[in-house]
């Protein structure tokens, strides 16, 4: 029996949290880029990944998500001029159903595809694929065969504004909503919809929109939706959309990017223009407090950070990862741009692969997937392999696969 087959048979359905076989939204089920696959070789440097299939697909900077078997992603088409949800098999990488509409994207900048993940999530049983395109189309599709459950044009129904960059942020699911960041006007820079109809629930905040995705966070017994937007960091009740607490953070060029990042006590967001900002939260949901900022040192910009032990580990838009307290924003040690290619707008997708010995896997901006571990006093490169052509998307990692994709293809390689 191949091992295609074995991981195709054993994919359980609709049960995605903590399961290493699914990675059914971006960053993957925990939305916190955990993998840890727990069978990884003691001797990494030795195995060489082989691919399994790939496809052509479309232009896009969205990434890959894989939940019941299934490859969902996103693409564009330049003649005729249309954004696509696609959907794979994962063994085999055959096409089993891709849906359509058009788009004109006109003069947005880096204009090559839709920038948004699909979020695969359950309704009475059955999987539904959630998408959101580059222009504010929103879908709700059948996982199994494609079908169209509900459609909602942002712009034209909720009042949805274009940002530079096009809607970037991946749909987030919670309860029975399917939230947005997609600036609508007026006071929706988050817009909650039923999940089943599409029918608009609440909105809230007054920002435009920006390009990060809602950060949900659990603390001191409260849960709190995170909304990172070009003019403030605000906080939510996922559920009603109350807001808790708003800080402004006005961002040049409104390039609130990369996703928040909550440990112990402390959350932290980080920007290309104007740095890093740490923040103590309280007992109570509504307090907040500036714990230390640091805006020429610490600049992220695309890629979320991973942290462990009080230790945050990012990639600076100058330094390349870089390895910081959380509690203090001491820098510990930078890489100098080893793990990735550096230049104007350095990225990578980095996960955990094995947090027990401080591995992680990255796919970096030229299409090189790295694995390093996180030492104290720097990153040790363990392996490094090609594994698609240059991206900024973020791949799905299942089981012992990668499936990455770029503006041409879609490939799935198993890395051990």
């Amino acid at each position: 029996m191949t091992r295609a087959l074995i991981l195709l048979l054993f994919v359980p359905c609709f049960c995605w949290a903590g399961d290493v076989l699914n990675w059914p939204r971006w960053r993957g089920a925990g939305a916190d880029g955990r993998w840890n696959p727990g069978n990884v070789p003691a001797n990494l440097s030795e195995r060489q990944p082989r691919e399994v299939w790939r496809a052509k697909i479309g232009g896009g900077f969205g990434g890959v998500t894989v939940a019941d078997g299934r490859v969902f992603v996103m693409d564009y088409e330049k003649s005729p001029e249309r954004e696509r949800v696609l959907c794979f098999d994962l063994a085999a990488g055959t096409p089993l159903w891709s849906v359509a509409w058009d788009v004109k994207y006109g003069k947005m900048d880096y204009g090559t595809g839709p920038r948004a993940s699909v979020v695969v999530e359950a309704i009475d049983g059955k999987p539904v694929a959630y998408a959101l395109g580059a222009t504010g189309m929103a879908w709700c599709l059948d996982a199994v065969n494609g079908k169209v459950v509900w459609q909602v044009d942002t712009q034209k129904t909720c009042g949805a504004k274009v940002p530079t960059w096009g809607f970037s942020a991946s749909p987030f699911i919670r309860k029975e909503t399917v939230i947005l960041h997609v600036g609508a006007s007026p006071g929706g820079a988050l817009l909650a919809l039923d999940r089943r109809t599409g029918a608009e629930v609440w909105r809230a905040g007054g920002d435009p929109a920006g390009y990060c995705t809602p950060e949900l966070i659990e603390h001191e017994g409260h849960s709190q939706l995170i909304a990172w937007g070009p003019e403030n960091i605000q906080s939510f009740d996922p559920d009603t959309g109350k807001a808790f607490w708003t800080y402004p953070y006005k961002i040049t060029y409104g390039v609130s990017i990369a996703q928040p990042h909550y440990s112990n006590g402390v959350l932290l967001v980080s920007g290309y223009w104007h740095g890093t900002k740490a923040f103590r939260l309280g007992k109570s949901p509504s307090e907040v407090s500036l714990l230390w900022e640091q805006e020429k040192e610490i600049c992220g910009l695309m890629s979320a950070g991973l942290s462990k032990n009080g230790r945050v580990y990012l990639l600076d838009k100058n330094k390349g990862l870089v390895c910081f307290d959380i509690e203090t924003g001491n820098i510990r040690w930078s890489d100098d741009n080893k793990l990735s290619p550096g230049g104007r707008n350095p990225q990578f997708s980095m996960v955990w692969l094995d947090e027990s010995r401080d591995l992680v896997a990255l796919l970096n901006s030229d299409g090189e997937l790295v694995y390093a571990r996180l030492g104290e006093k720097g990153a040790e490169e363990v392996a490094r392999h090609q594994v698609i052509g240059k991206t900024w998307a973020h791949p799905a990692f299942v089981g012992n696969r990668v499936i990455a994709r770029s503006d041409t293809d879609l490939a799935a390689v198993d890395l051990w």
